[in-house]
């Protein structure tokens, strides 16, 4: 009976034990499940001139972008945007955005046929083309182009040879990948994930 009770007492020992490392183990390796979020440089050339995106009305919503609660829906301007004034930096902070939707965001449209700013139009003609790169490779389809991580867009409008056009391209910064290592203030998601974290790690361990 002795030895019934200290094998008993072995094995829910041994139960315990196993259970608190697979415990454990589940608490050390959570990863949490973060929201995307990574960076792409661009430039926009029109008739020769960089637009320099001055304006404080390009950056302000991302600025006051994000809601105080965890969960929430995410807005168009949210999903792509600039801030602090750096204007060359794309932030995408969701899945499946397109250069299109992040233009549209800064209030902007762009196409094969015709660029519109927020207090000009320009129209593709015989002489003035509106051209695209993405990447190095020349594309009328950059609408629908998803944003990929450190991807570099060219737009350009004018009677731009193509020499000029390269070196545009060549001069986009590449940054990107700068943003993509460092805590970013205006990230909508990474706070939140941070803050959340160890409990979502023992919510994880059972």
């Amino acid at each position: 009976m002795k030895l019934d009770k200290k094998m008993l007492l072995v094995g829910v020992i041994g139960l315990v034990v196993g259970a608190l490392i697979i415990l454990g183990e589940r608490f050390i390796t959570y990863k949490p499940e973060r929201q995307p979020h990574y960076h792409a440089n661009f430039a926009v050339y029109i008739n020769g001139q960089k637009e320099q995106f001055k304006d404080i009305f390009y950056y302000i919503n991302a600025e006051n972008a994000c809601s105080a609660t965890a969960k929430h829906k995410m807005t168009p301007y949210e999903r792509a945007h600039m801030h602090n004034s750096v204007n060359d930096v794309v932030h995408v902070e969701d899945e499946a955005v397109t250069w299109g939707q992040f233009f549209q965001n800064i209030g902007w449209v762009v196409d094969p046929k015709i660029m519109r700013t927020p207090d000009q139009v320009f129209l593709a003609d015989a002489q003035n083309k509106i051209t695209f790169i993405i990447n190095g490779e020349q594309t009328d389809k950059v609408i629908n182009s998803l944003i990929g991580d450190k991807d570099k867009l060219l737009v350009d409008f004018g009677a731009t040879d193509n020499q000029t056009l390269q070196k545009e391209f060549q001069m986009i910064a590449s940054t990107a990948g700068k943003y993509d290592g460092s805590k970013d203030s205006g990230s909508c998601g990474s706070a939140s994930q941070e803050k959340n974290s160890w409990n979502d790690r023992l919510k994880h361990m059972f």
